[in-house]
């Protein structure tokens, strides 16, 4: 079977300190689960019912959502939403003061990290019971559905999904004079050989790679394809030391190839936060890691029609470590007076075509696989070339992971210093491997 890839031309003709105290003063409030407020209103009733929703995000995303916001109230007259949002950087520290203080929103956006933390110190609804009735997920992704499960309940619903993956640069190849790769069979060797076959071909003024190793979701990926992952559902670490040294391993290889840039330059470019300040983006490199949702900003930002490849290794083992991530997800405050109209608000957001058509794809593709589906002629080029690439990849994804543990947020800072660690060769891939694994076990522990 020949590679299959999807490009958008193609297609187209937090302060987790706080936040652990905060989440553990959530489920003190006498008011938990009452359904009725202070004026009367009842869940269910069409007396005036006012909720309140936090997000993060800029502009854009806010204009969407009020969209959103207003065609449930015209549908709903009796509910009125209240919304909100911080950039990232705030939100979580907001977050964490408000449920702190018993004044959280009743409807809140979750990042997986975090879910955990929450719901099990009582600061999150356990929609379990509204679904069904209130919240019909019959139409929703179950590949990545189950994320939003914490010890036997449900804390979160995603908004929308993405999948980690290779991006690369044809044109890069190309100048290269190196063919692109099949990715329905190449090897973690191939990938290095690839790798240095490119900045051999340019004489090093473009690499066939940028570093991958300070990305979790990348080592996740590599341990899955081992039979392991980053974490059980239990919350407890589920990958060895051997094969997070397997993976620091093929980074060094290719670093002493040439395949990717020295110690010093793959450290600067691991902390710049945008697709646009990657190497790819600025056409140094050609190959990144990045979730699909990054297809547009890199492929706008580098001026190349960009292509989305599966990770290597996926047939080198008896399974393949692929899953699909929920951008975010809805979740609603156990300190809410107001369950069952947050619940409704919910299954609007998830499963009303008003509400796709205005929030579209700025949460990931629709979670709702009949609305993604739907929508998939009006996306632009790129977010087609997503889709595309999502419906392509979803027969081989085995399972999702499980909701990260309390402390995970940790995880991202403690890989990317090992990383940086293993580059510069003050560590070997197994005695940083080992550290990882004591740092993380003692972050979530």
């Amino acid at each position: 079977m020949r590679r299959r890839t999807w490009t958008a031309a193609k297609v187209s003709a937090a302060g987790l300190a706080a936040v652990m105290l905060a989440a553990a003063c959530g489920g003190d409030d006498d008011s938990n689960g009452d359904s009725s407020s202070d004026d009367g209103a009842a869940a269910g009733s069409d007396e005036q019912v006012e909720l309140r929703f936090t997000w993060w995000g800029n502009e854009g995303r806010a204009e969407l959502t009020q969209n959103a916001i207003d065609a449930f109230e015209e549908q709903y007259p009796h509910i009125t939403i209240a919304g909100d949002y911080v950039e990232w950087g705030d939100y979580w520290d907001r977050l964490a003061t408000q449920t702190a203080a018993g004044d959280a929103a009743d409807i809140m956006a979750q990042e997986e990290r975090f879910l955990r933390e929450y719901a099990s110190r009582g600061a999150l609804l356990d929609l379990s019971e509204y679904i069904g009735d209130t919240i019909d997920t019959s139409e929703l992704d179950q590949l990545v559905l189950g994320s939003g499960e914490v010890d036997g309940g449900m804390y979160g619903i995603p908004t929308g999904v993405n999948s980690f993956a290779v991006m690369a640069d044809p044109q890069a190849f190309q100048d290269a004079g190196v063919e692109m790769p099949d990715d329905q069979t190449w090897t973690w060797d191939d990938y290095v050989a690839t790798a240095t076959a490119v900045s051999e071909g340019t004489d090093g003024e473009v690499y066939g790679a940028q570093d991958y190793g300070g990305n979790e979701a990348g080592l996740n990926i590599f341990s899955r394809q081992r039979g392991e992952s980053l974490y059980t559902p239990d919350g407890e670490l589920g990958f060895s030391a051997e094969t997070a040294a397997q993976w620091w391993g093929y980074s060094l290889q290719m670093q002493e190839s040439g395949g990717q840039p020295n110690a010093s330059l793959s450290a600067e470019v691991q902390e710049l936060g945008s697709p646009e300040q990657t190497l790819l983006g600025t056409n140094k490199a050609a190959m990144y890691w990045a979730w699909t949702n990054a297809l547009e900003a890199l492929s706008t930002a580098s001026g190349r029609d960009i292509e989305l490849l599966r990770p290597p290794g996926e047939t080198e083992n008896e399974r393949g470590g692929m899953y699909l991530k929920p951008a975010m997800h809805y979740a609603v405050s156990s300190q809410t007076e107001h369950p069952e109209e947050a619940a409704m608000f919910l299954d609007f957001l998830l499963n009303d075509p008003a509400a796709v058509d205005a929030i579209g794809s700025d949460r990931g593709l629709p979670v709702n696989v009949e609305q993604r589906e739907r929508i998939a002629a009006d996306l632009n080029e790129f977010q087609q070339a997503e889709a595309a690439y999502l419906e392509d990849i979803a027969d081989e994804v085995v399972d999702s992971p499980p909701a990260p543990p309390v402390g995970a947020g940790e995880s991202v800072d403690i890989i990317k210093r090992l990383n940086v660690e293993v580059l510069f060769e003050r560590k070997n891939p197994q005695e940083a491997a080992e550290q990882l694994i004591s740092e993380m076990e003692a972050a979530t522990g």
